[in-house]
């Protein structure tokens, strides 16, 4: 007898509804289920399957659950009943407590609730059909020794939740990184859009996948091992001596881009210098440096502190007791870079600190090229093809009840960022569907601000997809958490996921639980032209706008000729007046029209940010 692994202990299951709960054994056989002091009963299809549907509870728990037939049983335990929020979408929503630890150590270091809980499975796919059951996965509690390991968009969100309902509240994580819109749709769905035969097809076939997925290990590890075999640092000992050799100069942090090192592919080896101040002591040291395109090992006296395979993880390197001399340390990164432009990315923290000191690593370094090699292509991610996502960890979800989904997801659409909004249609659609909920709350985070600031209305691909994601507010029983004020320019992956957990809750509070509060930032409703003025009345401006700064900043306006110019813009109550002096016609409005309109100041009073928009 085996059950789909999201029943286990620990489980919360959604309150106020009928409660499914199934599995397989063997064909024909009878299963007695006892929950509650009530006893169930069911057999077996021809094929094994089963399911016994509980009565409607409340909120509550804990409790005990017991499942057998004539061979064995299955005992569960610590159960609670609450509401169960799916998380899903890609890496800002699957992004753990851990990695924002910059911002909220202080706060996360004696949270403990057990009434929060986070089911996680690990990343699969499948591209033959909906899965029925999961096969893996388990239940975490947020308590210390699992904590950073929940989602902390999810984490946040769910302690909004709590602290005003005081009932469980369930996440199910189901966000992979790197997953554009697509992966996340029935293939019968994506095959009426159009456009995704192709790869449907070719993901059908095993044989392909495995010959892909080898042809890439064999490919990267002959890549490595001719690195490795020419590798003047490594030959050289630069991991633990200095360089011997005449070596250049490079400030820390900067990008490799306008300097020699710009098309360079392969491994630069940087070193610096450092002695410990006076007090110093060897406990809890750790490195930090920033982030860094593309890979990493870094070195202190020859000992390997860490090591990153990609961008995007912050480097926090934990220096053991030991490692360190007075005077005289060698720190030795060796950068490899596969095929972007390498960098020590900008404003970030460059540092050896513990408790008490800290070592300032930014400034002057040494470097010297160890190899030079051809470009290392991409692994192919079969996570990121269509439907395979959604086949092997949402629709094994659509047989339980739940209270509603959050969904961030965004960023791997910026290359096409057209269509998203059928894309994001035909997704909701899907799930209410499948869960038979036709107004099943779905809430979505908007992209955050990122990149460098733009002055000028560029034709931003950010821009766009987040105009798309403001046109699905459209779709019924929806609602948008703005997030273009808490982004990071250097960060795809920004820290300050408490305010999106926040936002997203007072989403939920309005739409899920019918609080009548203001949940969105303002929102562009009507658009009218008076003389050389384009004035804009928003939704969610309840008691007027609010201009952060001295003046509103982002929105620009055009005539004619369709040039954008920096626009003046007033606030008059519950609108905004925008106009330029050398435009006496002007045609259309754009805020925040940028990868990351960072001046963007327009919000509600109460502190929500404005969606950036176009009027065209």
């Amino acid at each position: 007898m085996k059950l789909s692994s999201i029943f286990n202990n620990g489980m919360i299951l959604q309150r106020d509804q009928p409660i499914k709960i199934f599995g397989t054994a063997k064909p024909f056989e009878t299963i007695e289920l006892l929950f509650k002091d009530l006893s169930y009963e069911t057999k077996c299809d021809k094929n094994g399957y089963w399911e016994i549907t509980l009565k409607p509870s409340n909120a509550g728990g804990p409790y005990n659950m017991t499942i057998k037939n004539k061979e064995n049983q299955i005992y569960l335990h610590d159960i609670l009943i609450g509401d169960i929020w799916v998380l899903s979408g890609q890496s800002n929503m699957e992004l753990p407590l851990k990695r924002t630890l910059d911002l909220f150590s202080q706060e996360l270091k004696n949270e403990s609730n057990p009434f929060i809980r986070q089911f996680s499975m690990p990343m699969k796919y499948n591209f033959h059909h909906p899965q029925q059951m999961l096969d893996e996965g388990h239940w975490i509690t947020a308590k210390q020794e699992s904590l950073l390991n929940f989602s902390a968009v999810g984490y946040f969100f769910a302690k909004e939740l709590y602290e005003q309902y005081q009932i469980p509240i369930g996440l199910i994580q189901t966000a992979v990184g790197g997953t554009p819109i697509e992966a996340w749709i029935p293939e019968a769905s994506l095959r009426k859009i159009g456009g995704y035969e192709d790869d449907l097809e070719a993901c059908k076939k095993n044989e392909f996948i495995q010959f892909t997925q080898e042809a890439d290990r064999n490919r990267q590890a002959q890549w490595f091992k001719n690195l490795n075999k020419i590798d003047e640092g490594i030959k050289k000992r630069w991991a633990s001596e200095p360089f011997q050799e005449k070596a250049k100069t490079f400030i820390v942090p900067n990008s490799w881009e306008g300097t020699e090192l710009e098309h360079t592919r392969g491994a630069v080896w940087f070193q610096k210098k450092f002695d410990l101040p006076n007090g110093w002591l060897e406990d809890d040291i750790q490195l930090k440096l920033g982030t860094i395109i593309d890979a990493d090992e870094t070195y202190i006296n020859g000992v390997l502190i860490g090591q990153t395979g990609y961008r995007y993880p912050p480097r926090r390197y934990h220096i053991p007791n030991g490692t360190l001399k007075k005077t005289d340390n060698l720190l030795s990164v060796r950068i490899i870079s596969t095929e972007t432009t390498g960098a020590f990315v900008p404003d970030m923290p460059y540092k050896i600190s513990n408790h008490d000191y800290e070592i300032p690593l930014d400034g002057e370094w040494l470097y010297n090229i160890g190899a030079i090699t051809e470009e290392l292509k991409s692994a192919t991610f079969f996570q990121y093809k269509p439907s395979g996502v959604y086949n092997a960890l949402l629709a094994p979800l659509h047989f339980i009840r739940i209270k509603g989904v959050l969904w961030y997801q965004g960023e791997s659409n910026t290359d096409v960022p057209e269509g998203y909004h059928k894309l994001f249609q035909t997704l909701v659609n899907n799930w209410r569907s499948k869960w038979q909920q036709d107004l099943l709350p779905v809430i979505f985070t908007q992209l955050s601000n990122f990149e460098t600031h733009s002055k000028s209305a560029t034709d931003s691909t950010w821009a766009m997809l987040r105009e798309e994601q403001r046109k699905c507010l459209d779709i019924p029983h929806t609602a948008m958490a703005v997030t273009i004020d808490v982004g990071e320019h250097n960060d795809l992956h920004p820290q300050d996921k408490k305010s999106v957990g926040k936002r997203l809750s007072l989403c939920a509070k309005h739409l899920a639980y019918g609080e009548s509060i203001v949940y969105s930032g303002p929102l562009l409703k009507k658009v009218n032209k008076v003389d050389s003025q384009i004035i804009l009345d928003f939704d969610h401006a309840h008691g007027g706008l609010l201009c952060k700064g001295k003046s509103l900043q982002a929105f620009t306006i055009c005539g004619e000729d369709l040039h954008y110019l920096p626009a003046k813009a007033e606030i008059r109550g519950n609108s905004v007046i925008v106009f330029h002096e050398q435009i006496s016609q002007p045609m259309y409005v754009r805020y925040g029209w940028s990868d990351n309109p960072s001046t963007a100041n327009l919000y509600n009073k109460e502190g929500l940010p404005a969606s950036p928009f176009t009027t065209e």
